[in-house]
């Protein structure tokens, strides 16, 4: 037989294509060549694959080799068609079945030894293959990552020759176990909320924004803990569900991160430095790559000093806010990476650290905040205050540290599961329609919200949103029905709309 398909795929974003190896040995001057819109990498597999089957033991086919990566209008690129090249070289030649082939997918790219190498995005590559009803032939350093999909089949390996062993039957390589999957309560912290002394109000909006996914804006002078209550949202989120732990493991794949089966269901947190530009946060490149709002995928971004983040870096956040996915156009090609991410965020109320500081004049503390565009501040949920402790609060509040992250989540997950059992998401990914259905209100708290929307001249998507709050709220005191009480508390978490309007006032 001197015509031999193998099975692989590629990486597009988060989805792992189909690709067909066509390997066809011809007569006539000895040659290699490598069609299908192959890049750099992948052209270059031509002397990685002969030296590896040369010095695995085969004879290299003195022969025209013409192999064709299909679909022919997608581009590759890496590594990962060293392995399907060179079982498909050796297959053209007669030394392998092609029925063993069609049971199988194969990835790894291949050292001059014959040795296997691992490759990104293993992860999406597994799942594709399981749907597909497939063995996969892997490298073994992507056997634990890729074993995360339950169903899937798998077979590691280490050298080419164990490859051609298995499929002609003569070694079976052992099948990989799936990984156990552990959860929130498997992995140790040290954090959490009583560590943080007094800021009570605060704690409650952490609380809040955990239950329902809210985003989560906290204004005060430096050293009031802001910083500490950002990575104590951690010890209260409710562990993601093995779908949702699958995607952000796929994102975490694909940018060859190392990913960790005992604490794979916590959610990830991102902290970017207020340098970071529009693209290291979105995501690009020539080949596009996910950048840190993808990688907090179904997790928290946490941005610190929000106002010294360029205005431009912050407006590019406002669509992924909305849709929950960023989109990457190049002339080459375009990728679709997910981003729904919880975003909290942290800054000083003046660019002296303290709005009481005569070194900031009302003018100069305006031009501070006006930083954040309006649209964006739109899409923030709860704004809250984190003041200094008042003087002789600060022994009593040593002696009184609240309640314990554990106590707290508790409660976040009774919330958290009322809003899954009503519409099957948080509270703050619901739409009007949902939004409408599942928090009706009585006329008199209507119009009480109105009013008060009106008076604080809040556009209708704040309204919505304080609505939302309102919902996790009540669930939070496990009423079915938001009262006024509940409205009033979600008006209250405005902070930084009343700071804005006292300067204005001025």
């Amino acid at each position: 037989m001197s015509l031999a398909i193998t099975h692989t795929r590629a990486s597009v974003g988060v989805d792992a294509p189909p690709i067909r190896v066509e390997v066809h040995l011809a007569n006539g001057l000895p040659a290699f060549n490598i069609v299908g819109l192959p890049e750099a990498s992948v052209r270059e597999s031509r002397d990685r694959v002969r030296s590896a089957l040369i010095n695995s033991g085969f004879e290299f086919p003195a022969r025209r080799i013409t192999v064709n990566l299909a679909p022919a209008d997608l581009p590759k690129e890496g590594g990962r068609f060293d392995l399907a090249i060179a079982i498909g070289i050796i297959a053209a030649s007669g030394q392998i079945e092609q029925s063993a082939l069609d049971k199988h997918e194969l990835v790894g790219e291949l050292a001059l030894t014959g040795e296997l190498r691992a490759i990104q995005g293993a992860l999406p590559m597994a799942y594709a293959t399981c749907q597909n009803n497939r063995a996969l032939i892997l490298p073994h350093p992507n056997t634990e990552e890729a074993a995360l999909i339950r169903r899937a089949r798998l077979f590691p390996a280490t050298q080419l020759l164990e490859v051609y062993h298995h499929l002609i039957g003569q070694q079976v390589l052992p099948l990989a176990d799936a990984v156990t999957h552990a959860g929130y309560d498997d992995a140790i912290t040290t954090l959490d909320l009583r560590d943080i002394i007094g800021q009570s109000v605060a704690k409650r909006a952490l609380e809040i924004a955990a239950a329902g996914g809210h985003n989560l804006l906290m204004t005060g002078p430096p050293g009031t803990g802001k910083t500490m209550l950002a990575n104590r949202l951690m010890t209260i989120l409710p562990p993601m569900s093995e779908e949702e732990a699958l995607q952000t493991a796929a994102i975490y794949s694909i940018s060859g991160k190392t990913i960790d089966p005992k604490g794979w269901r916590i959610r990830p947190f991102r902290h970017p430095h207020h340098t970071s530009s529009a693209v290291a946060l979105v995501g690009g490149g020539s080949t596009p790559r996910p950048g840190e709002i993808s990688l907090a995928h179904n997790g928290v971004l946490f941005l610190d000093e929000l106002p010294e983040f360029e205005r431009k870096v912050l407006d590019v956040l406002r669509e992924p806010l909305e849709s929950g996915q960023v989109s990457i156009s190049r002339a080459a090609r375009q990728a679709v990476f997910p981003a729904r991410f919880q975003l909290i965020a942290a800054m000083n109320p003046s660019p002296t650290g303290n709005q009481e500081d005569r070194r900031s004049t009302p003018d100069q503390i305006l031009r501070y905040l006006n930083r954040i565009s309006g649209p964006f501040l739109d899409r923030i949920d709860l704004q809250v205050d984190v003041p200094k402790l008042p003087k002789g609060q600060f022994a009593e509040e040593i002696q009184q540290r609240g309640e314990s992250s554990q106590v707290v989540r508790e409660r976040v997950l009774r919330a958290r599961t009322r809003q899954l059992k009503r519409c099957g998401k948080a509270n703050a990914l619901l739409n009007s329609a949902e939004l409408a259905q599942s928090s009706e209100l009585h006329p008199a708290d209507h119009q009480f919200l109105v009013s008060s929307s009106e008076r604080l001249g809040l556009s209708v998507r704040t309204y919505h949103r304080i609505l939302k709050v309102a919902r996790t709220i009540a669930d939070l005191d496990n009423h079915a029905q938001i009262s006024k009480d509940h409205l009033a508390e979600a008006l209250q978490y405005r902070s930084f709309d009343r700071l804005l309007n006292q300067l204005l006032s001025q």
